[in-house]
């Protein structure tokens, strides 16, 4: 794996964060109907590992823009409308995997790599849905146990099962088309 720095952005991050944006759009849009009952706009979205898996691979700046530009457009085509602060804890949720890299991850299969990039996951999801339920008390209006109760619990449990399960997956794909293309 080249080493490159954690903040490059050039044509190619331009284009990872495009793919990742669209990929995030389009599955979560598939799978919006999947609300959770009883939460506050909360819906099963296995999409999530999405930007999750672009930050580990390429960086903090495209799992960033790959889960905020994703959620916009998948919510603006679920009809969902403009949400910043959801927008905002997606795209930090990206951005957060993107720092699997100053675990020493080398390579993107074996347990130990898979590893490094779980932990970084679940803080990811951790800081998101802290970041979106604590919006929710200053934008909605809702006391604190209330957005426990519908937002951050049940954004937590659904990203994080999808994204343990969902991104070491993408991680051994990525990984045997990158073995196989020479990268």
């Amino acid at each position: 794996m080249k080493k490159k720095s954690l903040w490059a952005f050039g044509t190619r991050e331009v284009v990872y964060s495009a793919i990742g944006a669209a990929l995030y759009a389009v599955l979560s849009w598939a799978t919006n109907f999947l609300q959770i009952p009883a939460a506050g706009n909360v819906a099963f979205r296995p999409a999530v590992a999405i930007p999750m898996f672009f930050g580990v691979v390429f960086g903090p700046i495209v799992g960033f823009i790959s889960g905020f530009l994703g959620n916009i457009i998948g919510d603006l085509l679920s009809g969902y409308g403009f949400r910043p602060w959801w927008d905002l804890a997606n795209g930090i949720m990206g951005f957060v995997t993107g720092f699997t890299v100053l675990a020493g991850l080398k390579g993107f299969k074996g347990w130990n790599n898979i590893f490094k990039a779980e932990v970084f996951v679940v803080l990811g999801v951790l800081i998101a849905a802290a970041v979106a339920a604590a919006s929710e008390i200053w934008v909605s209006g809702v006391d604190v146990p209330t957005t426990i109760a519908t937002n951050f619990v049940p954004t937590i449990i659904p990203n994080l099962l999808n994204g343990l399960i969902l991104v070491p997956i993408l991680m051994v794909a990525y990984d045997a088309i990158a073995s196989r293309s020479g990268r």
